[in-house]
């Protein structure tokens, strides 16, 4: 298989340079093992023209749209691995699909460190959140525990203040400094720093905490601060270098990492966490990708 572009990750940033390069005629595989990571959320926030939205509804409508386009395919499966080649990369996915690509843009995401504690997992994306900005506006006037352990804790909880007013911090057995307790105490942010034992609630809907020691904590939703990290390791098999937070480091003007041939998109670039962002990062990767093949023919300078 002989392509332009292998784009890895078919969320929203993955999807919106398919819909750009195809508009330009370009020969895309778009390759995803369907795994985003706003899976267990009931609705995109955010997005204009799609506001509330279901994320696998707005995802089927986006490759409904890329299906009009001959020159887009997909493939459901992960790639794998990808090393250079004479005519630019080759790749093979977990499927065993196999082929060359001239330009790779990696729109792989990044995956939540989820707090450990039992029965989160029942709670995640409907009451448990990692993501004030698309998640905080619901929960006005309600209260709210915040997580994160020493100052990473007392840190979101403070961002949290403007989102939440009954709000509490809970530390889950660590300490913080003296300079964060009294920015809390500041801020009449209570704490509760007894480890958590596990979290109790009906269905999806969170209702309390439950620690090792001291009364429960009525709340109807928790957001975390525990960090995230690369879902995939391509970056590192293509060589590609990371910044200080994490993301991979790519030219502000074209979206292109390190490695010469090879963008990036979404969430990988671990800047502004937002699906209107990874659309937007998408189309700007896409359309320096087009240029760089328009220079390669003489079609532009």
């Amino acid at each position: 298989m002989q392509i332009d572009v292998l784009i890895v990750g078919g969320g929203p940033a993955g999807l919106s340079a398919g819909l750009v390069l195809g508009r330009c005629h370009r020969k895309v595989l778009i390759c995803d093992d369907e795994h985003p990571r706003n899976r267990a959320s009931p609705a995109v926030h955010g997005l204009l023209g799609n506001e509330g939205c279901v994320p696998s509804v707005f995802l089927r409508r986006a490759r409904g749209e890329l299906s009009c386009y001959p020159t887009i395919a997909s493939c459901r499966s992960r790639v794998i691995d990808i090393r250079p080649a004479r005519m630019g990369f080759e790749f093979c996915c977990k499927d065993r699909t196999r082929g060359e690509a001239i330009k790779i843009l990696l729109a792989t995401g990044i995956a939540d460190e989820l707090p450990e504690i039992a029965g989160i997992e029942q709670f995640y994306g409907t009451a448990i959140h990692h993501c004030l900005y698309c998640d905080g506006y619901e929960y006005a006037g309600k209260p709210v525990a915040a997580y994160g352990k020493g100052d990473k804790g007392a840190d979101l909880a403070i961002m949290m203040r403007h989102w939440v007013s009954d709000l509490t911090l809970c530390t889950d057995g660590t300490e913080l400094s003296l300079k964060a307790a009294r920015r809390l105490e500041n801020l009449q942010i209570p704490i509760r720093n007894e480890p958590i034992r596990s979290l109790e609630g009906e269905g999806r809907q969170l209702a309390e905490i439950m620690f090792e020691h001291g009364p429960a904590l009525r709340c109807d939703a928790l957001f975390f601060a525990t960090g995230c990290h690369q879902a995939s390791d391509l970056w590192q098999r293509l060589g590609c270098i990371r910044d200080p937070k994490g993301g991979l480091l790519t030219d502000p003007d074209t979206e292109e990492t390190s490695t010469k041939g090879v963008y990036a998109a979404g969430d990988v670039s671990r800047d502004v966490l937002l699906v209107a962002v990874a659309v937007a990062e998408g189309a700007k990767a896409a359309v320096a990708i087009n240029k760089a093949f328009l220079r390669r023919d003489g079609l532009c300078d």
